[in-house]
């Protein structure tokens, strides 16, 4: 197993060095590619691990086309928050798993520039497009319509691990890290992390699936008073 940190602001090659100088955390395209290239061997997975606010849109293209293209399984972790551009590299996971106490935000892509209304009007149309980008990396996870994942970016919508799970930006809430595994001294077999975090979401979903049953029928209070007429146990006209 190889992991790769998507930590600190996306940047670019040139700027990192900035960032290095300085001691400042970030993740680059140079940065994830030395990992791919001289850290993993044929069968290894990769577990990304991501906590970053984000950065250029189109470095986390470039991370997130590494990832996709890579033969290995990729796990992405958000152990933090995955915002904007780390947004997009977290899609990159064959498994997307999240914190209880993480998020995933998304919103429109935005830039800065001078220009008179000709060039202003050009770059509108540019962002247009680069929001279609994005979402078609949200749309390829989650399976949603990109209309509404559009809107969700408009929108700024923050995310919680519930949220992420129910809409299909994450596969799993990650209750427990899988990678902390015990040291063994037992005759008998402890149940692995990952088998922790499985029956965990299990429990999740069908608790959730017996709160939206339950939410179909009327209010229990009310069926129990209309029960209680039809049976005949009503008495001076309350109920």
């Amino acid at each position: 197993m190889v992991k790769i940190p998507i930590r600190g602001a996306i940047v670019d090659d040139d700027t990192a060095m900035f960032y290095d100088y300085f001691g400042m955390t970030c993740t680059s395209p140079k940065k994830v590619s030395a990992i791919l290239n001289e850290e993993v061997a044929e069968g290894d997975d990769i577990v990304v691990d991501i906590a970053s606010n984000g950065g250029d849109v189109f470095v986390a293209s470039e991370i997130y086309s590494m990832l996709k293209n890579n033969a290995s399984n990729v796990k992405v972790n958000v152990t933090g928050l995955a915002a904007s551009a780390a947004s997009v590299i977290a899609m990159a996971g064959d498994t997307v798993s999240i914190a209880p106490t993480a998020q995933i935000m998304i919103h429109k892509a935005w830039t800065n520039m001078d220009g008179n209304a000709d060039d202003l009007n050009h770059e509108a149309g540019v962002l247009n497009n680069i929001d279609k980008s994005i979402a078609s990396a949200y749309e390829l996870k989650t399976g949603m319509k990109q209309s509404d994942l559009l809107q969700m970016m408009s929108n700024e919508t923050w995310l919680t691990a519930q949220d992420a799970v129910d809409k299909g930006f994450a596969d799993e809430i990650m209750f427990v890290n899988e990678d902390e595994q015990p040291v063994m001294n037992s005759m008998e077999d402890i149940p692995s992390k990952s088998a922790i975090n499985k029956l965990m979401n299990l429990i999740l979903k069908a608790d959730k699936q017996q709160n939206k049953t339950t939410s179909q029928f009327e209010n229990p209070s009310l069926k129990d008073k209309k029960l209680a007429i039809l049976m005949g146990r009503r008495k001076n006209n309350e109920y």
